[in-house]
């Protein structure tokens, strides 16, 4: 059963991509993540309830999961969910954040002494080179210049969250873990709202839909699949996984979104998905 999460964690990851633009068409993004993760949190918490778990825990234990929910629920989602409000295209914020694995290894060498190779390095200038295709020109253009900043603050985010996760002391169970995770981010997207933008969510049947989504399939399922992967695995050998990611999402923006993609973008795309996957493998 183990050896089947990496794929179900790639369908559900892409997939968070696809209904995130249906989520932003009926609320402003802060709002929306500060709705889905007060109700992450309060499902984690029912559950370590159901399951006898502690929930009174140390302070460093509580700052290492309340500070990787701020990485990785606020500054990572929080910057993907702005730039899809901004205009920027779902495939290749994919394509952005999914650079994540390159930067992983790139990172892990100095900071968590694991072997960077020269295959890896291999891949991270093919990966940068592919980006760099799909990206193009069009920045500012087709490509609206603050929705690439806010994509590359979440990259820089989640990359930082996989590092931390694997620094933490791991010495709390994933729900309990999950669920200070989830009440940082939550806590963090509500001070966004309360101190930046004016909350708004019209509750149509779409959002409900989709917010079901990736409250159960990607906040329940695949952060916890990614969580146990982590704690299980290497930092550079997790990440592997993600390399599929780009043209995944891709493939479903243009299937459920009609999202364009030219033939550089298709190439730009292989050229990615292949620098992570030299990068990762072993």
């Amino acid at each position: 059963m183990i050896k089947i999460f990496p794929f179900i964690f790639i369908i559900l990851w892409s997939s968070a991509f696809i209904t995130t633009k249906p989520i932003i068409d009926n609320s402003d993004p802060f709002t929306a993540l500060a709705f889905r993760f007060s109700i992450v949190t309060v499902g984690f918490f029912l559950f370590s309830i159901y399951s006898k778990q502690k929930l009174i825990i140390t302070k460093r234990n509580f700052f290492e999961s309340f500070f990787s929910g701020v990485l990785f629920h606020g500054l990572y989602l929080g910057g993907v969910f702005f730039s899809i409000s901004k205009g920027m295209p779902t495939g290749i914020a994919a394509l952005i954040v999914t650079l994540q694995p390159i930067l992983t290894n790139a990172l892990s060498g100095p900071i968590l002494n694991e072997k960077v190779t020269l295959k890896q390095w291999l891949g991270v200038l093919l990966g940068f080179t592919g980006a760099g295709l799909v990206l193009g020109f069009d920045i500012g253009k087709n490509i609206p210049l603050i929705g690439f900043i806010a994509t590359i603050i979440a990259l820089i985010a989640i990359t930082s969250s996989t590092i931390w996760q694997k620094k933490l002391s791991y010495n709390l169970p994933l729900s309990v873990s999950n669920m200070y995770q989830a009440l940082g981010g939550f806590i963090f997207h509500l001070l966004i709202i309360i101190f930046f933008v004016k909350p708004y969510i019209n509750f149509s049947e779409t959002f409900l839909i989709a917010m079901s989504h990736q409250i159960f399939l990607v906040s329940f399922g695949a952060f916890t699949i990614l969580m146990f992967l982590i704690k299980k695995n290497s930092a550079s050998k997790t990440t592997s996984i993600f390399f599929l990611i780009p043209s995944t999402s891709a493939f479903m923006a243009w299937l459920f979104l009609n999202e364009n993609l030219t033939h550089l973008d298709l190439i730009g795309f292989i050229i990615t998905s292949v620098g992570v996957y030299i990068a990762t493998r072993d």
